[in-house]
């Protein structure tokens, strides 16, 4: 049964582009979670451009469903996930010039550093999603790595600017959920879904939970959050 986890990071760009205390993204959460969310997933990246130290310890703190924390596999980022302990990590890629995550962890290169991380914060009961493309290669280098989930990649299934694109990367997604799960991963999705593209994906059973953000904050501008929370739900067949 598919559900639907809240990415809570744009109210915080949107704070963060005047400097100033609002809107609050930890308030932002808990009006998801009174909406229907399941979980609640912040990004913290190196240069601090939207989430700050300060919403994840407060989310911690408030967050009564699931705190997914995104981050990079560095040493700070293990250091801060071990202290304030959420109830998942997702290890992603990151890079300083781009605008939002693009494309998936490169496990197969980083087996042995992955492997490592993965083993720290399992032994500080934290388990690990790997934020991967829908390819087999990666699939199988995250079962080797030893994580416990899996996030395929929807963007370029997202972006697709044809039916036949669309369905072409749709049906990738759907074998690398298959893979994934047969593998012995549980499997998550995201990144660009929105009301539109999302039923789809939703409807692949094997598929725990999708992380939308930017799709349901566009939309709460014009419907309020809790709204545009319940309508997304309603496109998810049992969230």
């Amino acid at each position: 049964m598919t559900q639907l986890a809240i990415n809570v990071d744009h109210v915080a760009t949107l704070r963060q582009a005047r400097g100033i205390d609002e809107p609050d993204p930890v308030l932002a959460a808990g009006i998801c979670e009174l909406a229907g969310a399941v979980g609640i997933v912040i990004h913290l990246r190196e240069d601090r451009r939207h989430a700050q130290d300060r919403d994840v310890k407060l989310l911690r703190q408030t967050v009564k469903t699931k705190l997914n924390l995104e981050m990079g596999a560095t040493e700070e980022m293990v250091g801060i996930a071990l202290d304030i302990k959420p109830d998942m990590v997702t290890l992603v890629p990151e890079k300083r010039q781009e605008l939002t995550t693009e494309g998936g962890l490169d496990v197969v290169g980083q087996v042995d550093r992955l492997t490592g991380v993965i083993d720290r914060l399992g032994k500080g009961g934290i388990p690990v999603s790997l934020f991967i493309d829908p390819d087999s290669a990666q699939i199988q280098a995250s079962r080797e790595v030893k994580a416990t989930f899996v996030e395929i990649h929807t963007g370029r299934y997202c972006d697709a600017v044809s039916d036949e694109e669309q369905n072409r990367e749709f049906d990738l997604i759907a074998k690398a959920v298959d893979e994934a799960f047969y593998a012995g991963l549980r499997v998550n999705a995201g990144h660009g879904l929105n009301y539109v593209n999302t039923a789809r994906i939703a409807a692949l059973d094997k598929i725990e939970e999708l992380s939308i953000g930017h799709a349901v904050m566009a939309r709460a501008i014009f419907v309020g959050l809790d709204q545009a929370v319940r309508e997304m739900r309603a496109l998810i067949p049992g969230s």
